[in-house]
């Protein structure tokens, strides 16, 4: 069984670029022609019809970026509120993704005591299996906030299952330094949750680079960022906020090591929503909406190559 740092990592030199494609699909940014296509052919309302629309716009992105993205990261807080319906959709598209070749990351950002992690882990951690949990993620999003304990059963379902998660260490929202940034002994939350992903994940890496226990690290925090990476050599890390949130290329460079692995960049409403917005706008209609994913996936790719040292990816690729 492959560890998932192999598997992601595998992925990541296949496809020669860490860019992930978030999917965040949201009713009122859906392009027209897809929603009335889905209209005609489902005769239900409400949840039903909006879960329909959401597998749909799911499943063609992911035929769209499969072939230039190592991973995908399904939000699962939008189809979750659609009830049954959206659960069921969740599940399809993991499973288009995973058929895809595509690794699928949920971010979910689970967390809870005892038997019920172990719960949430076991339904979400299918790794390298993807028939071992019912939405089959390679990786899940975790929430440290109720100690490290609470993440022990997640580490027990990765590592059985050739899994990984992510923690939240420090998250791109502009109010996280609220809590995060608050210092105790010296030093802040995040670094003392980083020092403690660290520690967990280095038990369980052995001889590989890095361990299955990651962490996630938010793109418009750059000086957080290197210092963070610093705690947590071992860690794969999630980079949320390029884009649309507001983080650049060359704020995501310190994730990487000299190889240009190490992490993946997420980009979600920038690249989901791409036609609705210059400089893709001009150039593609509502209907070209899948052409305006595929430009703005290939400009992600091209300035994370330029601008970090995710540029080895090609060059080693080449000689």
């Amino acid at each position: 069984m492959d560890s998932y740092p192999s598997r992601l990592h595998r992925a990541i030199r296949d496809r020669q670029t860490p860019a992930l494609v978030g999917l965040d699909p949201r009713l009122d940014q859906l392009p027209g022609p897809l929603i009335d296509g889905v209209r005609r052919r489902c005769s239900q309302d409400g949840p039903a019809f909006v879960a329909a629309a959401f597998e749909e716009f799911c499943l063609r992105l992911i035929d769209v970026v499969s072939p230039l993205v190592p991973a995908v990261k399904p939000q699962s807080a939008f189809f979750e509120a659609l009830g049954p319906p959206g659960a069921v959709a969740l599940a399809r598209v993991m499973r288009r993704a995973r058929d895809a070749g595509l690794i699928v990351i949920c971010d979910a950002k689970r967390g809870d005591i005892g038997s019920t992690a172990e719960a949430y882990a076991r339904g979400y951690l299918a790794g390298d299996d993807p028939e071992a949990a019912a939405w089959p993620a390679d990786a899940l999003t975790v929430n440290p906030y109720l100690g490290p304990d609470t993440l022990e059963p997640f580490v027990r379902t990765a590592v059985e299952r050739g899994a990984g998660l992510y923690v939240l260490v420090r998250t791109s929202n502009p109010g996280a330094g609220a809590f995060q940034d608050r210092l105790t002994a010296g030093r802040s939350v995040c670094q003392a949750v980083a020092e403690a992903v660290e520690q967990l994940s280095r038990a369980q890496a052995g001889e590989e680079p890095f361990g299955p226990v990651g962490a996630v690290v938010g793109a418009t925090w750059p000086n957080e960022l290197a210092d963070l990476r610093e705690r947590m050599p071992h860690c794969p890390l999630l980079v949320p906020g390029y884009g649309s949130q507001g983080g650049g290329a060359r704020d995501v460079a310190a994730a990487f090591n000299g190889e240009g692995l190490g992490a993946v960049v997420n980009s979600s409403r920038a690249i989901n929503f791409a036609h609705s917005r210059e400089p893709y706008a001009s150039r593609f209609s509502p209907s070209q909406w899948e052409s305006a994913v595929e430009a703005a996936t290939r400009d992600m790719i091209d300035a994370l190559a330029d601008n970090t040292p995710a540029g080895r990816l090609r060059h080693n690729a080449d000689s």
